[in-house]
């Protein structure tokens, strides 16, 4: 089965977890919205149309008739389907449980440039997002990193304590890239606090299977996404 994947095109997003899980498990897929003729209201128009279980926002993917939102979920789905995750039921929600603490560490990542209203641009909350920003620097990313330093049981380890990786090795990495991408000043300052994490971040970037995506173009840079950089926000 060829799956459908629908984002935003031209943003890493959320969207970059589930295609980091696509592409390195070689499951194939297409990006429905960068193919060619696509638009913004092609994938709007995908999104609203009547379906049995239909999806809040972007990501989701369609896998014949099902439709999964919620990049947790969907990962939850590839991995269990496509050997991205443990067999057992226990590891599958133990890698889920991390999954979903990556995604609050993005949703915090995302409010520091976005701290009153995400309708709003960035220059009309720049006075609460600087101050949005510092607590992110200064507690929450070495309490999330020092969570995953923890989970983490030597610089060769895999979270979910196997042999191979699972698709939330893949979106630490991701998480890790878009910190060092955001918070380069803080980054560099914390970044041997946690060599663990860091030495999964290295090896994942290594891997492969990855390196086609790698040096292709579907792999989208870093921009106005969730993780953005303005040096106003960012501090050793």
């Amino acid at each position: 089965m060829t799956y459908d994947l629908w984002y935003w095109d031209g943003i890493t997003g959320r969207g970059e977890f589930v295609r980091l899980a696509l592409e390195a498990g070689g499951i194939p897929y297409r990006e429905r919205a960068r193919e060619p003729g696509a638009t913004e209201r092609t994938l709007i128009d995908d999104m609203q149309s009547p379906r049995a279980h239909p999806p809040f926002a972007p990501p989701y993917l369609v896998a014949g008739k099902m439709t999964l939102g919620q990049t947790a979920n969907i990962l939850y789905f590839l991995g269990e389907k496509h050997g991205l995750a443990p067999d057992s039921l226990e590891g599958r929600l133990w890698v889920n449980q991390l999954q979903l603490t990556i995604a609050d560490m993005v949703t915090e990542a995302h409010d520091t440039h976005h701290p009153i209203s995400a309708d709003d641009y960035y220059e009309d909350q720049k006075e609460a997002a600087v101050q949005r920003a510092r607590g992110f620097r200064d507690e929450r990313i070495p309490k999330f990193l020092g969570y995953f330093e923890r989970v983490l049981t030597g610089p060769d380890a895999w979270l979910a304590g196997g042999e191979r990786w699972t698709y939330v090795d893949l979106s630490l990495f991701h998480l890790v890239d878009g910190l060092l991408y955001a918070f380069p000043k803080r980054m560099g300052t914390v970044a041997s606090h946690y060599p663990n994490v860091m030495a999964l971040h290295a090896r994942v970037a290594q891997l492969p299977v990855l390196q086609p995506y790698f040096s292709s173009d579907r792999r989208l840079a870093f921009g106005d996404g969730i993780f953005r950089q303005y040096r106003e926000l960012d501090a050793a």
